[in-house]
């Protein structure tokens, strides 16, 4: 089974939008098959295993002194695992994830972002999706974004291409399709030496939701 790692803030309430987007998405990516990996917190960590359901997600916990404490959706199941060191957690991640989704968060989410930013863009690991999700009409990407742009790729820091490493999107519906488009089409009957171009393509072919596709896609 495929996987899909979530982060975001521990620190997000239950009545903030951005909460019940990442609950939204979480349930949407799990009945098209997807497992979802997280950790085991609160915040958009629990609304992820809300949306999933225990029976569809994994807990990946940190012990640390504060926000370690697992939430009570996965806390004593099956699915629930605790590290304590950050490079061994970081590893499983890596090892087990399909695609990577991060919605607004704090140094942790933003880590993890450039991380997997790293690693595609050397070619350390290999092709997958990378959604930046926020609530709609949110700008905390946005404004990531823009960073980016005018910092980075302004000052030849990055390449052009190097923006079609990750997608930016308010919405849940097109961060669906592009996760589940990567891999219908880089799992499908293509031979293993041209798998890298093809995931290269669609890393800005998939950018925009297929005209007349199906929400949620599989």
């Amino acid at each position: 089974m495929r996987k899909v790692r979530v982060f975001g803030s521990a620190r997000t309430q239950p009545d903030d939008p951005v909460f019940k987007l990442a609950e939204e998405f979480a349930r949407h990516i799990a009945d098209c098959g997807y497992m979802v990996i997280t950790g085991a917190g609160p915040g958009i960590i629990e609304a992820c295993q809300r949306g999933a359901g225990r029976e569809r997600s994994f807990g990946v916990n940190i012990r640390l002194p504060w926000e370690q404490q697992a939430n009570t959706i996965i806390s004593g199941g099956p699915k629930l695992l605790s590290f304590r060191y950050f490079f061994a957690r970081k590893l499983f991640f890596l090892k087990e994830a399909d695609a990577v989704v991060l919605f607004p968060g704090g140094f942790g989410t933003h880590d993890e972002g450039f991380e997997t930013l790293t690693l595609l863009q050397t070619g350390k690991t290999r092709p997958m999706p990378l959604l930046f999700l926020d609530r709609p009409r949110g700008t905390y990407w946005k404004q990531w974004q823009r960073y980016v742009e005018d910092h980075l790729l302004r000052r030849a820091m990055i390449e052009e291409n190097d923006l079609a490493l990750y997608k930016v999107t308010d919405n849940v519906d097109p961060a669906v399709d592009e996760i589940t488009a990567f891999h219908r089409v880089y799992h499908g009957p293509l031979r293993p030496h041209r798998r890298a171009r093809v995931a290269v393509a669609l890393l800005e072919a998939t950018s925009t939701a297929w005209p007349g596709a199906p929400a949620y896609c599989c």
